[in-house]
Parts: structure tokens; C-alpha cells; sequence
């Protein structure tokens, strides 16, 4: 099931990319096992030695490890896992979020930005981005995946985000960890 292992910017993650889709259109972050309790699949990861954070989406899986855990007690033990999982497991994802008329025609504008141009290149390197919310001109965002703790997410992607913001839509723009 395993294709290949990208590493990602974060030296703690590695990004497992599969030869067959977890998921459609969602994506699933967890930062602990009690997180994934209801996940079977998340709660199957977590159960291998030295997993700190499971995120998935699509046909990948990046998996951030514990600083003093190593690559050799998690990668076999997870693509064993892999091997006896039964996909049908993974609870259902929800439909499509309908775009609620309250949306902002900014917030719209800006997500229609980040599927463009930034969400695939996170999704390159094992990660991912979450709008959480938009106060005024400030967006606060959630990094995902192996973005969570990288410090390069933290800060350089961090302002580059708020400069496409600015440059593409409205210079007022300023983004935020959440």
C-alpha cells in the first residue's frame, strides 16, 4: 500500500504516500491518541511506539515522531499496519461543507487562493492548512500534518502566506497562528 516516503521539511515527519485514497475530500489531523479515539485508523498509528501526531487526507499519511523515538520502530511496524487495516474502517467522511451564505466574500476569496496556490504545496511536503477563522482582516489559520511544529511553517511560510494575501486579494490582510 506504501508507494514511497517523502521526507518533509520537519525533521520529525515523515510523509507515507499510498497507492490507494483514505479520503476524499477531508482532512484528519490528530496531535495525541486521545484525539483519535474514534478514528480506528488514527488509533491503529498511535498504537505503533514513538508516534506523536497522525494527519491524513487523500492517498497520504504523514506521521510526526517523538524526538527520541527513531524512523526503524515506526515505519515497518506501520506498513504492517497498513497491511491487515481494513480501509472501511476509517469513519465516513462528511459531505462537502455546503458555502454558507454567512461566508464573507473575503474569506471566500481567500480560501479560493490558499486550494490554489499554497494548500498543494503544503500537501507536498506531509502538511496541511485550516482556516479557522477571520476577524476583521485578520485570518487566523491552523497548520496540519508535518507543518504543526516545523519552525519554517511558524515563521518564513507564515509571512508568505500573508504576503500572497496581500499582494492577491487585499492589502490589510495579516495572518496568524491560531
Amino acid at each position: 500500500m506504501v508507494e514511497d516516503v517523502d521526507l518533509t521539511p520537519n525533521p520529525h515527519a515523515l510523509k507515507f504516500i499510498l497507492n490507494q485514497k483514505l479520503l476524499n475530500v477531508e482532512t484528519r489531523q490528530y496531535p495525541n491518541a486521545e484525539a483519535a479515539k474514534d478514528d480506528p485508523f488514527a488509533k491503529g498509528v498511535f498504537e505503533i511506539e514513538g508516534v506523536e501526531s497522525v494527519f491524513y487526507m487523500d492517498k497520504f499519511v504523514t506521521i510526526e515522531k517523538r524526538k527520541d523515538a527513531n524512523w526503524g520502530q515506526i515505519q515497518r511496524p506501520f506498513i504492517e499496519f497498513l497491511k491487515t487495516f481494513n480501509k472501511a474502517d476509517i469513519p465516513a467522511e462528511n459531505d462537502a461543507p455546503a458555502q454558507k451564505e454567512s461566508e464573507s466574500e473575503l474569506l471566500k476569496q481567500i480560501n479560493d487562493l490558499l486550494n490554489q496556490k499554497v494548500r498543494p504545496a503544503l500537501a507536498g511536503d506531509g502538511g496541511g492548512l485550516e482556516v479557522i477563522g477571520l476577524e476583521g482582516y485578520t485570518v487566523k489559520i491552523r497548520y496540519q500534518g508535518a507543518c504543526g511544529s516545523c519552525p519554517s511553517a511558524i515563521s518564513g511560510t507564515l509571512m508568505a502566506i500573508e504576503g500572497l494575501l496581500r499582494r492577491d486579494i487585499n492589502q490589510a490582510i495579516e495572518v496568524v497562528a491560531a
